[in-house]
Formats: structure tokens, sequence, C-alpha cells
């Protein structure tokens, strides 16, 4: 058979394949599969693992295939400088972006005590933010999460609150340099911790005053902690530097809780948001069934144009 030939009958099997589907009426979510999404949605290491194996490469690439566009890794910092070059190398390959890591070289960053003053953990804070750098450089990251730690009970809230802006300008100098961002992230796992709502960390965004402090806005912890989604990022919004995602209860993906997460991502893109959304979540379903219930339900909450 002639090139042309083949090429034209493949052409025309193709077409009355997606004639069919469309005559069975299957899901139209199953038809865009491989389309990029209208939003930067990441993925974390260990989401597609049943689908794509356990080596996260594999599930970076196999997310690509899925349309997402970026990963995040809050443990970067824990791997090898190789496997994070390796990392950076693939996504460059992609032309996919890295999200969020934390910025911690013990594994502990919400013990980062920085409501104290005192100035060990300020020394290493510094010390975290030059590494970080480097980090950076070698997975193509641009944002690193920052948890200032717990609250100190011996100290009232005006004096944590200028203890943190002090050791977050100093964090900010180095990270400036670097080209690198940290991200304040309130947190509703434990009450005691320091940062707690949207409007706290813009307070502190604003003392800070440098484009390497922003807010990195959890929309499961901020449904726990203060609710009015939508609002409360329009109010915050000039100090957002990224976005995470998690419906409530459950902290699992989109469509599980009671997140109506198709009116804030339309909500997002409207606003013109170019940032990353972070999957910082579980997975509602076990196995390949529950991942590809998953990439479905970001179709179905990305579905909004």
């Amino acid at each position: 058979m002639e090139r042309r030939h083949f090429l034209r009958q493949g052409a025309l099997a193709g077409s009355a394949v997606v004639a069919g589907i469309h005559a069975k009426g299957m899901d139209r979510t199953i038809l865009q599969a491989d389309k990029p999404f209208h939003l930067s949605y990441a993925t974390h290491d260990g989401m597609f693992a049943n689908s794509a194996g356990p080596d996260f490469i594999d599930q970076i690439k196999y997310a690509y295939d899925k349309g997402f566009r970026a990963i995040e890794d809050n443990g970067m910092m824990e791997r090898s400088p190789a496997e994070q070059q390796k990392i950076g190398d693939t996504l460059a390959k992609l032309g996919m972006r890295m999200g969020v890591f934390v910025i911690t070289t013990d594994g502990w960053h919400w013990k980062l005590s920085l409501t104290t003053g005192k100035q060990e953990w300020k020394d290493k804070m510094m010390k975290d933010c030059r590494t970080a750098i480097e980090v950076a450089k070698r997975c193509n990251a641009k944002w690193a999460t920052v948890v200032p730690g717990n609250t100190d009970r011996s100290l009232g809230h005006d004096f944590q609150t200028a203890n943190v802006v002090d050791a977050l300008r100093r964090g900010s100098e180095i990270l400036e340099k670097g080209g690198v961002v940290m991200v304040l992230e309130p947190l509703s796992d434990n009450p005691d911790l320091f940062l707690r709502t949207s409007a706290q960390t813009f307070e502190v965004c604003k003392a800070v005053n440098s484009p390497s402090c922003k807010i990195l806005y959890d929309i499961y912890h901020m449904q726990r902690n203060e609710g009015d989604i939508i609002k409360n990022i329009d109010r915050a919004w000039d100090e957002i530097g990224y976005i995470q995602i998690g419906d409530n209860p459950g902290r699992n993906e989109p469509t599980t809780g009671e997140i109506n997460y198709k009116n804030i991502f339309k909500h997002l893109y409207e606003k013109g948001y170019q940032g990353i959304l972070g999957m910082e979540h579980g997975i509602s379903q076990k196995g390949k069934e529950g991942e590809l219930a998953l990439i479905k339900a970001y179709r179905e909450s990305d579905d909004f144009a």
C-alpha cells in the first residue's frame, strides 16, 4: 500500500473511532484526557505510582501525558544533588515547571521557631535559604515553602510577629539574590502553629516587603481556618505567590468534599493567575482506578471555559 493511501485510511479510521465514541456517549472528559489543563496543577511523587510505577521520573512523564504541566516536591532538599538535577532536566525537556519544595535540611520545618527571636533559629533559616538556592538551580524551582514555626507562649503576639518579620527579612535578602521566592504557609494541622490565616500572613508579607516573601494560600487549610475562600483570595491577592489544593473534609482531590473547586478555578483563571496550583492532597480511591478518578475530577473541575 502506498504511504499516502495508508495515512489517509488511518485518518479515516481514526475519525470513525471518534465518531463511534461520540455515538456511544462516552464521557467527554476521556476525550480530553491528554490536553493541557487551563491551569497549571502540580502533581506529587507517588500520586501516579500505580499507573506509572515507583520511579518519580516515570510518574512525571505520565503526568505530562495526562495534561499536567507542573510538579511539586516537599522533600526536594532531602534528595541527592544528582536526583535533583535529573528531575530538573526532565522538567526542562518536557516544558514543565517545578513548584514548591520545603526549605528545610532536617525534615522538621514546622519546628522552625522564628517566633522566639533566638539567633540559633535565624542562623538555621539563613543557612537553609543558602542551600535552597543551590537546590532550586538544579531542579529549576522558583518557590520554596516556609513555615515560621510554633507560637511562643512566653511572648505576646506582637513581639512574635516582629521576630518573624525580622527573620524573614534576613532570609529574603538571601533568596532575592538567587531568584527564589519563599512562600509562607498558614496551616490548620496544629493549633500551636503561629501562622493561621491569610490576613495574618498578608500582614507579615507587607511588613517584610520583599519580592522573595509571599503567601502560599492552601485552600484546604484556609477552608478549615477561615472559609470565604474567593473573597479572601481577592483580599490577599497582591501577596499571594502560590496556591495549593485539597478538598475538605478528607484532604483529597476536588469533587470529594464541600469546596466548589470549579468556581474557584474559574475565578483564578479569569483573574489571570499564571502560577502553579499544588495538588497537596491524597486520593480518595485506591489503585489505578483511584488515579484515573483523580484525573477525571480535575478534568471536571477545570471544565469551566
